[in-house]
């Protein structure tokens, strides 16, 4: 029992300890030491009471009727990833189901790979929106032929760039369908490659997906991804589609789920077989203009989901950056070091069972130094956003 009489010495002095400091020490050291405590607790109940969630997540209440699934893939110009990735959807196993692959003003020769993939796969149907130069128009109203041409009640929707890792992507995604589910959020990650910029970008993209899984299942679900995501056509027009913010180009998928998601219409779907898998941008640039137009949606989340986001990101940097300058301060290196550790433990325990569920590999001993920078990159890129308006692409 010495261990524990030793541990209780050492939290009785470490309380002493900091009575003493709030004591005896200058203002600007005690805020610094509070925020660097706070932001602790803060980061800590993050990752115990919501992203843990997803790394115990057990399915339950799976729905096996096999009812038909109607697939919708809208695509611009995607004439090899068409070639290589329909087919893979095409050859689900799977007994009832359509693919709708919207043609959306394509110029390269995705009509006539299309036309060549119809004759030999009865399932695909194919919806063409002819380019008219006095009407520009997003993903959105692609989108929204393709879900008003669709048969089936549940709707499963994917990008022309990505591809479902197995052939029981759709029976997985199914399956969470229930009289009461409304939605299913799946994940899609992209694919290894060599490189910083590769890791990267698999950290942010996983790291996200801890976030809106975990929050899905704590009750507040905040967003899903266009790379795959179900939910059902009559919660589409029950809730009238991207009307709420059709003068916004991007949002197709997290502004959607932000608004239509409740406590208990949502499941999610973390099965390797339900992954689906994109090729993701090979250089720091074309990433960056990409992220960029993802954010532009993040400011017209709803008030809640602003704040548990904001709060998760400043708690994050003011963590790193009072632990930065009480070493400066020279404070006490046993008392931060430890706090320090502790977090980082926490965090990395968490982090690997996540990757091991999502089939993840490479960029564990990267997490502190994504993790302290992303949320300065996201800021700047927000910023640049506020003070540079161009003209949103399609995708």
């Amino acid at each position: 029992m010495d261990y524990i009489s030793n541990l209780m010495d050492y939290i009785s002095n470490l309380i002493d300890y900091i009575s003493n400091f709030l004591i005896f020490h200058h203002d600007f050291e005690k805020i610094v030491f509070i925020l660097f405590g706070l932001s602790l607790l803060i980061q800590l109940a993050y990752y115990l009471f919501v992203y843990s969630r997803m790394i115990f997540y057990k399915q339950k209440d799976t729905h096996t009727s096999n009812e038909p699934v109607s697939v919708i893939i809208c695509a611009r110009n995607e004439v090899e990833n068409l070639k290589k990735h329909i087919p893979l959807i095409l050859t689900q196993d799977y007994p009832n189901y359509e693919v709708i692959v919207v043609n959306d003003c394509s110029y390269d020769e995705s009509e006539e790979t299309l036309s060549v993939l119809q004759t030999k796969y009865p399932r695909l149907r194919v919806t063409t929106i002819n380019e008219d130069k006095k009407f520009f128009h997003g993903k959105k109203l692609a989108l929204t032929i393709g879900i008003k041409a669709a048969k089936n009640e549940l709707l499963l929707l994917t990008d022309a760039d990505c591809y479902p890792v197995d052939k029981n992507w759709i029976n997985r995604m199914q399956q969470n369908f229930t009289d009461k589910t409304e939605i299913v959020l799946g994940y899609g990650g992209y694919i290894k490659r060599k490189g910083l910029v590769n890791k990267l970008i698999r950290f942010d993209t996983f790291f996200i997906a801890l976030q809106y899984f975990g929050l899905a299942l704590a009750g507040k679900p905040y967003m899903g991804v266009g790379r795959n995501l179900a939910y059902r056509k009559s919660t589409f027009f029950k809730n009238k589609g991207f009307a709420r913010f059709s003068y916004i180009l991007s949002g197709d998928d997290d502004l959607f789920i932000n608004n239509v998601a409740k406590k208990n219409n949502i499941k999610i779907e973390i099965d390797k077989t339900s992954h689906t898998r994109s090729l993701p941008k090979t250089k720091f640039k074309e990433w960056c203009a990409q992220k960029k137009r993802h954010l532009t949606t993040s400011k017209h989340y709803k008030a809640k989901s602003k704040f548990i986001l904001g709060l998760e990101i400043l708690s994050r940097e003011i963590f790193y950056l009072s632990f930065i300058v009480l070493l400066i301060l020279q404070f006490d290196y046993r008392i931060i070091l430890i706090t320090f550790l502790i977090r980082l433990l926490v965090q990395l325990i968490i982090i690997k069972i996540g990757m091991n569920r999502l089939q993840e590999k490479g960029f564990l001993f990267l997490t502190t130094l994504f993790d302290f920078i992303l949320p300065i990159i996201n800021f700047y890129l927000l910023i640049s956003n506020y003070f540079i308006t161009k003209h949103n692409k399609w995708k």
